[in-house]
């Protein structure tokens, strides 16, 4: 009678990951702790499965999207009551978004049990920005640009990085500054990698409503940062150059 209601989920094994810190950033290695627990009847455990996930905007409403997966250790019978811990090392993918505005980011830990309902943990990150993330923020908000949203969207056509489902985008606005009056609004889009970080750029001129409604008033650019601790004057002044070349 047990082992029929743990197939249920009632006396079920359960599991919990033990992160050092939720604070991470992408292309960062965390190690965890993921302890199983056994439930009201043995039972076999084929795999633990650990993915990164978050959500993203399309046409059609909210989609959750798996940003990174990974498998840990090997098949095991897990007894009443039995308490067992296995180590494990998270990366967080480098097109891991960031968690700003109303994005989310989790680890979610299952049990792959057969013939029973897979028992679940969830542990949501503050994914901060990395240097090079930073150093961008810091330029814009040195032009006067302040962030006003952070949205995770589709990339149907795979503009920004090939095949991933979908890019984060960040908008920002003149508060003040140089630009005060001639930029709407400038667009960011990010795409990291440990030996890079590429900032694709979309320049929102003011114009008049036939402008756009025809978009004639976007301008698309892009540049790369590869220092690992790139100077903010620097980045302010390759900003600041490709706005002035695009408004």
């Amino acid at each position: 009678m047990k082992k029929i209601l743990a197939s249920v989920g009632i006396g079920n094994a359960s599991v919990d990951t033990v992160l050092p810190s939720t604070t991470v950033s992408p292309g960062e290695t965390v190690t965890a702790e993921v302890r199983v627990s056994g439930g009201d009847a043995a039972q076999s455990v084929s795999a633990i499965d650990l993915e990164v996930e978050t959500r993203y905007r399309t046409e059609e409403g909210v989609e959750d999207a798996t940003v990174g997966r990974m498998r840990l250790g090997e098949a095991f019978e897990i007894e009443p009551d039995e308490e067992t811990t296995y180590d494990a090392e998270i990366t967080i993918p480098w097109e891991t978004p960031l968690t700003l505005g109303s994005t989310e980011v989790w680890v979610e830990t299952e049990l792959e049990i057969d013939m029973a309902v897979d028992p679940e943990d969830v542990d949501y990150l503050d994914v901060r920005p990395t240097p090079r993330m930073q150093a961008v923020f810091d330029a814009a908000e040195e032009l006067g640009l302040s962030l006003r949203t952070a949205e995770c969207s589709a990339d149907p056509y795979g503009r920004y990085a090939g095949e991933r489902r979908f890019v984060q985008e960040f908008e920002f606005r003149p508060s003040g500054g140089e630009f005060r009056g001639d930029l709407d609004e400038l667009e960011l889009v990010f795409v990291a990698s440990a030996a890079s970080l590429d900032v694709f750029v979309e320049v929102d001129r003011r114009g008049g409503i036939l402008s756009e409604a025809l978009d004639a008033d976007e301008r698309h650019t892009q540049f790369s940062l590869t220092d690992d601790d790139p100077d903010v004057a620097s980045v302010r002044d390759r900003l600041r150059e490709e706005i002035r070349a695009n408004l």
